[in-house]
């Protein structure tokens, strides 16, 4: 589906823990008499299977999602499953139902289809290594598609019941600060829950427990967080928010001169270069702390400064959302907003966090 499909480190380390646990634990108490190969073929052919059935769950998120014009930056398999990366949320209560609802219901279907395998399989009498990983893959789809269904934000029942909320209310910050507190009473629980059996003596699953609670209050109150930026910085674009009256430097000034002129008396963390009315490129305090200071009075700003064609530059029409993402994704605290090569102003993370809290304060 044109898709780009990550495995994070993560997911190799919980590969060979599971094909481990399943070749000492779980095969050889359900399988009893097999050999040592025959149980490491089974865990690691279910393994297999485990994670093949992740990533078809989050492409049918992703189907569902770019039918409905939805893009899909990629998908991510790690320690905790998998996850689809949306660019956008979905506009409506109704398609973030359909697009969480998708990944559940294939788990399911999963599941149908292995465990009528494993019943024919059974019947005929095929070897028990066939049978005990199509029993398994039933077993573990049907228990994902249900794990998924927990009302948990950012699960996909998470998701559904805060679409069923947004649909009721109107309102998605309101229907995602609720479905958020409703995530961290389930988180809690399981982590006590993890903790009890912890004391009981069942450490590996205690252990399992508490680390899937905490990842789901960790993802609901980072989804929380994401919603109520995303509603403040909704219809806004670049052009609303730069600085258009910027202060420039040219590009023959010495950097020692920077420093003196501008960077010691001035507030900004960074100036445009520009020379006859084009935008050459951006020197930040990070370019001139780079420069060793013995050479900073005979070296230019030219040769300091980072050319446009490697600085973050956007156009007026840019969403404040997309620049807030860009800044975070490269690590820079200001953008040039140039049309045509002609500099028409800057947005600093300040003014875009200012337009946040601004736009809260307003619609409270």
């Amino acid at each position: 589906m044109g898709i780009p499909v990550r495995i994070h480190y993560t997911l190799w380390v919980v590969f060979v823990l599971i094909a481990w646990s399943l070749a000492y634990g779980y095969m050889p108490h359900q399988y009893p008499g097999l050999g040592a190969m025959t149980y490491w073929a089974i865990g690691i052919a279910s393994a297999v299977i485990l994670f093949a059935s992740v990533l078809i769950h989050e492409l049918s998120h992703s189907y569902v999602a770019k039918k409905n014009g939805l893009p899909i930056a990629r998908i991510t398999l790690f320690f905790f499953g998998g996850v689809s990366e949306m660019t956008e949320e979905p506009q409506h209560a109704e398609l973030e139902v359909r697009v969480a609802a998708a990944g559940p219901l294939m788990s399911f279907l999963i599941a149908a289809v292995l465990g009528g395998l494993w019943f024919l399989t059974n019947l005929a009498r095929v070897p028990v290594a066939i049978t005990a990983t199509l029993g398994y893959g039933a077993l573990i789809n049907a228990t994902l598609g249900a794990f998924n269904l927990l009302p948990a934000f950012p699960l996909d029942g998470g998701r559904v019941f805060r679409g069923s909320l947004w649909k009721r209310s109107g309102n998605l910050v309101g229907a995602t600060r609720t479905a958020t507190r409703v995530s961290e009473a389930i988180s809690l629980l399981m982590m006590l829950g993890g903790f009890a059996a912890i004391i009981l003596g069942d450490f590996v699953n205690g252990i399992w427990i508490v680390v899937l609670g905490w990842f789901i209050k960790s993802g609901a109150e980072t989804g929380l967080r994401q919603t109520v930026v995303g509603e403040a910085l909704s219809g806004v674009v670049v052009g609303d928010i730069m600085t258009r009256q910027t202060v420039t430097v040219p590009p023959e000034m010495t950097v020692q001169q920077l420093v003196s002129d501008y960077f010691l008396v001035q507030p900004h963390g960074g100036y445009p270069v520009v020379k006859d009315g084009q935008i050459l490129g951006i020197i930040t305090l990070q370019c001139v702390r780079a420069i060793p200071k013995e050479r900073r009075a005979t070296e230019t700003v030219a040769q300091a400064m980072i050319p446009c064609e490697r600085a973050a530059v956007v156009k007026p029409t840019v969403t404040a959302l997309d620049v807030m993402q860009r800044m975070a994704r490269d690590n820079t605290g200001r953008v040039l907003v140039v049309e045509d090569g002609q500099l028409l102003g800057i947005v600093t993370r300040g003014d875009v966090m200012k337009t946040i809290q601004t736009r809260q304060v307003l619609a409270a």
